[in-house]
């Protein structure tokens, strides 16, 4: 039998009910899912379709996984919705942002308390008013991480958009001046930075009742080069990594002392 014909099996993920552990770190780069399992005990390729590469492993004697969600919050949505009901419970998004505020650096990592629902996603889950937060226990173990790896970090929110190149080209568009204006208004509210898939995550995993947050590594600011400050570029992830996998060990200590 053809494996997308098994029953159980997620028409997208290709994974079944067992494939994954409750923990689950969420890159979008699916090549960036091997080079996460490093940091995991005797991991394997689970499935590989599409955009979704997902492998499962132990950290510190607990079953985990990663799965990547490619780009933007459909993508992502579809990732969590299906992960979900192969029973995670627990995600930890490890990506990439520009960064928006002024002290946010190339290099530097940030943690998102809440997103900007700049996209399309999540308006098919909850009205506009409801915010897209973090789960908070996810959230201070993500700090702490960047704290206990010694990392310079913020926190803050993040925009999320649906548009790579109407974030970087707004002046090109046909509703240029929507996109100008409101960018120049989430700088006046103290934006940290902008990615793609933070609002999704946030908004589907509190319409399914699980726990989920976020880190990033800033690759630049165009903003500081805007100002004509220095804008150093950084495109190694292994920082936000090493956060993501240690707010992971965080998460399954304090899980297991509410067990004792």
């Amino acid at each position: 039998m053809q494996k997308h014909l098994e029953v159980d099996l997620q028409y997208h993920l290709q994974i079944k009910p067992g494939d994954v552990g409750r923990y689950v770190i969420l890159p979008g780069d699916p090549k960036r899912c091997a080079k996460i399992a490093k940091y995991f005990d005797d991991a394997k390729l689970i499935a590989d379709s599409r955009e979704y590469v997902t492998y499962t492993g132990y950290l510190d004697g607990e079953k985990v996984s990663v799965t990547s969600t490619g780009i933007g919050g459909p993508s992502a949505s579809i990732a969590l919705e299906e992960l979900v009901k192969c029973g995670a419970d627990t995600f930890i998004r490890v990506g990439t942002c520009g960064g928006m505020a002024l002290d946010v650096m190339g290099g530097d990592i940030v943690v998102a308390t809440g997103s900007i629902r700049m996209e399309g996603t999540t308006k098919e889950y909850a009205p506009i008013e409801y915010p897209a937060v973090p789960d908070f226990n996810v959230a201070t173990a993500l700090v702490q991480a960047a704290k206990n790896c010694g990392f310079p970090f913020h926190t803050g929110v993040v925009q999320s958009k649906d548009s790579f190149y109407g974030q970087h080209s707004p002046e090109t568009k046909p509703v240029g001046y929507e996109l100008l204006n409101k960018w120049d208004a989430w700088l006046k509210m103290g934006c940290k930075a902008s990615e793609m898939e933070s609002a999704a995550l946030f908004i589907v995993a509190s319409y399914l009742g699980v726990r989920a947050g976020a880190t990033f590594l800033a690759v630049a600011n165009q903003e500081r080069e805007k100002a004509g400050l220095s804008n150093p570029t950084e495109h190694d992830t292994e920082a936000a990594i090493k956060v993501g996998v240690e707010a992971l060990r965080i998460l399954i200590a304090q899980d297991r002392e509410k067990k004792a």
